[in-house]
């Protein structure tokens, strides 16, 4: 192995041709040339003493050890970008760019009339919003805050819970017109459900609050919840969906509130060593109101 320090460049597109499979990919993701994107890979396999991928019919495979490399190349990448994000707001005033990850619901539905009104208020701010439903790790900074259903658990983090949203089975007015209301869980069987595919541990965990929901054999299955959503409103079958939100669509309807109603809390975090940046500061505290008022 070279015990000269790669440069930062080599594991950057390392790291691309990794996610993208191939050099080609890779280089249009960077803005680079695809000869330049093999000389940084033939350049990195050099440094570090082994071969990083092997061609296959899909394109360029990972090696064993190009996979152990993998989530510190990750973590390269995530500091770097937290990095630049940190200078892009230096001095007192609130600018310059601040990563927000959500939940999908959370972050298409909730999140964005939030961020108006800190735009109008701060237009130096610039945000960035990941919709995921994983848990980021804000220790690596993968973001600066994070919007999560469950609550945190690493250290070294500003927490604040803003409460629980209510869960509901809801269904559109067209399909319930089409097959009727159902009246007991046992009914739904009859009906056509919307549910998850896979599901988190998260969401299993949450349905065995509500016995023998689980073994229901959806007639829909998806694991992204924006898809589940407009499901439901485009009148697919019956399916969960936040109370407060379903009360914007007129045509939503709840059915069986007695029999399904679940809470989920919502908490804020991010790293304790941004809570003197003003921008962090400014958007942190406009995620909590604003989403107390939601959750309210």
């Amino acid at each position: 192995m070279n015990t000269k320090e790669p440069d930062w460049r080599l594991y950057r597109s390392f790291l691309a041709v990794l996610q993208e499979g191939s050099l080609s990919g890779a280089a249009r993701t960077l803005g680079l040339t695809q000869p330049t994107m093999a000389r940084h890979i033939e350049t990195l396999e050099r440094a570090v003493g082994f071969e990083l991928f092997t061609r296959s019919q899909q394109g360029l495979a990972a090696t064993e050890g190009a996979l152990e490399l993998a989530p510190y190349a990750e973590t390269l990448a995530a500091t770097a970008a937290a990095l630049m994000r940190s200078a892009s707001g230096q001095g007192r005033t609130v600018k310059g760019t601040i990563r927000v990850s959500a939940s999908e619901i959370i972050g298409a539905e909730v999140l964005p009339a939030i961020f108006s009104v800190l735009a109008e208020r701060h237009p130096g701010l610039e945000i960035e919003l990941v919709l995921s439903n994983a848990v980021d790790n804000l220790l690596r900074r993968d973001a600066d805050i994070a919007v999560r259903m469950v609550a945190p658990v690493q250290e070294a983090l500003v927490v604040q819970h803003v409460g629980a949203v209510t869960l509901g089975l809801h269904a559109h007015r067209r399909y319930l017109e089409r097959r009727g209301v159902p009246r007991h869980l046992k009914s739904l069987r009859d009906h056509q459900t919307i549910g998850f595919d896979h599901g988190t541990p998260a969401i299993h965990a949450m349905l065995q609050r509500v016995p023998g929901f689980e073994s229901f054999r959806f007639g829909f299955r998806t694991d992204s919840d924006i898809a589940h959503l407009m499901a439901i409103k485009a009148g697919l079958g019956v399916g969960i969906c936040q109370v407060a939100l379903a009360r914007r669509d007129s045509d939503l309807r709840r059915v069986l509130a007695t029999a399904f109603d679940l809470k989920l809390s919502v908490w804020i975090a991010m790293h304790q060593n941004l809570r003197s940046t003003p921008r962090c500061r400014i958007v942190f505290d406009a995620l909590v109101a604003g989403l107390r008022s939601h959750v309210d």
